[in-house]
């Protein structure tokens, strides 16, 4: 069985798209650092010890098995997004806008403030361009299927035996009845009425009639989206969205479950992916509520996502303050 190659080039944990064994960077970084590694030509002294080479050369092999490489991860930590973005311009840095984000039933002022957000990336030097990501559409589903089925498997070792809440027996007893009757007002007791459904949802989906019928189509449509947004970044260094086809839920509206999962249409694809994404309260609706846009930026590109958002947060201005309740 495979993991998926986790890399941890000190904190936060790094992922590399791709499967392989799992590999501390760590050790990289404690070599590299000890042994004078050199960052820019992504070589070592040739007077290193032979434990330290193979040290390098079994992470360079993991790396390669998850089709990534050591270049990859000094990117990722060391980033130098002087020579891609500057210090106050960004010229020939392309913007995608997906055209698939325009949604039936989206108001007028959320797509206003995802233009304006544009035209202010397009004010300090960006070129902003159109982009398709044709499998969006299926992601939302997709993602009700996998999150829940992972949820679901999860959350089983949640029993009250071996950690975690564990219920009262019923008044009156010393104990349950019975070993199911435990798990059962345990279970009942700790989930709240979302994860119960989620967990529901997902024994569903992995049952033996339904896995592949549910959860494995559901997997493949998550490399299709995947795919979507390797290839949209071979044309742009980011892109740009609004966070939600709607304002933001008043303090005393109470939605419902499918409100919810729908205001998540436009951030799920980026989970789905596996790309870094950040949301920016940018402006107000019509009734004071708050609306946001979504950065999304290629693996790795943490430190120039951010470096974009700053300079969108900066334009924006964004200043309001809920009001408080009487």
């Amino acid at each position: 069985m495979t993991e998926r190659l986790n890399i941890s080039t000190g904190s936060p944990f790094e992922t590399v798209a791709g499967y392989s064994r799992a590999v501390r960077m760590g050790d990289f970084v404690h070599v590299a650092g000890t042994t004078g590694y050199d960052y820019a030509t992504m070589t070592m002294p040739e007077d290193v010890t032979e434990q330290a080479r193979n040290c390098m050369e079994t992470i360079s092999k993991a790396l390669a098995d998850a089709g990534a490489s050591l270049e990859d991860v000094v990117r990722a930590r060391y980033y130098i997004t002087d020579q891609a973005y500057g210090d106050a311009v960004f010229r020939g840095l392309k913007i995608g806008l997906p055209r698939e984000y325009r949604v039936d039933g989206m108001p007028a002022e959320i797509e206003q403030l995802w233009q304006q957000s544009a035209q202010w990336l397009r004010d300090q030097g960006a070129e902003v361009v159109e982009i398709s990501l044709p499998h969006t559409h299926s992601a939302l589903p997709a993602y009700y299927i996998v999150a829940p089925a992972e949820a679901s498997s999860n959350l089983a070792r949640y029993d009250g035996v071996r950690y975690g809440f564990r219920a009262d027996a019923p008044d009156g007893l010393p104990e349950f009845s019975s070993l199911e009757d435990m798990y059962a007002t345990t279970r009942g007791e700790g989930f709240g009425a979302e994860v119960q459904r989620r967990i529901m949802i997902g024994a569903y989906v992995l049952s033996a009639g339904y896995y592949d019928a549910y959860y494995n189509k559901a997997r493949r449509v998550r490399s299709l989206i995947a795919r979507d947004f390797t290839e949209a970044f071979e044309q742009v260094d980011a892109i740009l969205t609004p966070t939600t086809p709607s304002a933001a839920f008043g303090i005393t509206e109470e939605p419902s479950g499918v409100e919810m999962y729908m205001n998540d249409v436009f951030t799920v694809p980026a989970s789905m992916a596996g790309i870094p994404g950040i949301s920016l309260p940018a402006g107000l609706s019509s009734d004071g509520l708050p609306l946001g846009v979504q950065l999304l930026g290629r693996p790795f590109d943490e430190v120039g996502l951010l470096r974009v958002a700053q300079a969108l947060e900066d334009a924006a201005g964004f200043t309001a303050t809920p009001q408080l309740m009487a």
